[in-house]
C-alpha cells in the first residue's frame, strides 16, 4: 500500500518510502553487521521504487494511483508481491546461513526480516514522516503479513536445515500458492481477519488459558463506580458551599 503522507517535505516522503519498500533489506543488513545502505547500490531497483512513488504521490489528477485501484490489476500487484516475499525469505535463509553455520535462530530472524522489514521497521519510518504510534509495533500486534513471513521463515529454515522432508521448489510452490490465494481472498472479501485467527485462539487458550476477570472484582469495580458517582454531587455541592462562604467573608 502507499505510505501515509503526513510531512510536506518530499525528501522525507521519499526516504520513508524508500524505507519501506526496503526495509527488509535494511534490517537484516543491521542483523548480519553489513552496511545498512547496501540496497542503495542497486540503482536500478531505486529508480523503479522512486518512479512509483512519485506517480503515486504526484501524478495529476492522481491518474496512476486510480488505475492501480481498479481490483483486477490490485489482484495482480498483490499476487505479484506474494511471489517476491517467498524469494526474499529463502534469500534472507540462506544469507544468514553463509554467515552463520546451522544457526537456526539467525536464519529465521533474517528470513522474516528479510521478507517482512516493511512492517517490522513501520514504526523508524513513521519517525522519518514525523509521526509515532506506538500502538502499530508489529511486535506487540503483529499484522496478518508479518505473521505469515514469519510462518515461512521457519518452514524454510527447516527445508534449508533438512529437518522439513520436501524439495524447496515444492515448498516454494505452495507456500506461494497459500500467500497469493490468501491475500486475494481477503481483498475480495474485505476481510482484514487473519485466516490463523481460529488456530491462535486455540493455541493460546492451550498453552496460556483464559484470563477472565472474577465476578467479585467485577462486582467491586462496579459498586466503586456508582459508589463515585453518588459521591459527585455531594463534593460539588460542598465545594459550592466553600465559595459562597469565601465570598461573603469578602463582603464582609
Amino acid at each position: 500500500g502507499a505510505v501515509e503522507v503526513s510531512v510536506r517535505s518530499p525528501v522525507a516522503c521519499w526516504f520513508s518510502a524508500m524505507l519501506y519498500c526496503f526495509g527488509g533489506s535494511v534490517l537484516s543488513s543491521l542483523m548480519l553487521a553489513e552496511p545498512p545502505v547496501a540496497f542503495l547500490a542497486k540503482g536500478t531497483n531505486i529508480i523503479l521504487a522512486s518512479s512509483v512513488w512519485y506517480l503515486v504521490f504526484y501524478c495529476p489528477e492522481d491518474i496512476f494511483y486510480r488505475c492501480f485501484a481498479f481490483l483486477p490489476l490490485r489482484l495482480l500487484v498483490a499476487g505479484m508481491k506474494e511471489v517476491t516475499r517467498t524469494w526474499k525469505i529463502t534469500a534472507g535463509v540462506a544469507h544468514a546461513d553463509s554467515h552463520f553455520k546451522d544457526a537456526w535462530l539467525v536464519m529465521v530472524a533474517v528470513g522474516w526480516a528479510r521478507g517482512a522489514g516493511g512492517g517490522l521497521i513501520s514504526n523508524f519510518e513513521q519517525l522519518v514522516r514525523g509521526v509515532w504510534k506506538p500502538e502499530t509495533n508489529e511486535l506487540l500486534k503483529m499484522s496478518y503479513p508479518v505473521k505469515v513471513t514469519l510462518i515461512g521463515a521457519v518452514l524454510f529454515t527447516l527445508q534449508h536445515s533438512q529437518y522439513l522432508p520436501i524439495a524447496r521448489h515444492n515448498l516454494m510452490f505452495l507456500y506461494t500458492v497459500f500467500l497469493v490465494v490468501s491475500k486475494v481472498t481477503m481483498m475480495l472479501t474485505r476481510s482484514a481477519t487473519s485466516p490463523f485467527a481460529p488456530f491462535e485462539a486455540a493455541l493460546g487458550h492451550m498453552f496460556f488459558g483464559l484470563q477472565k476477570i472474577p465476578s467479585k472484582v467485577k462486582g467491586e469495580g462496579a459498586a466503586s463506580s456508582n459508589g463515585s458517582s453518588v459521591c459527585d454531587p455531594s463534593s460539588s455541592e460542598q465545594h459550592r458551599d466553600g465559595v459562597k462562604k469565601r465570598q461573603a467573608k469578602k463582603t464582609e
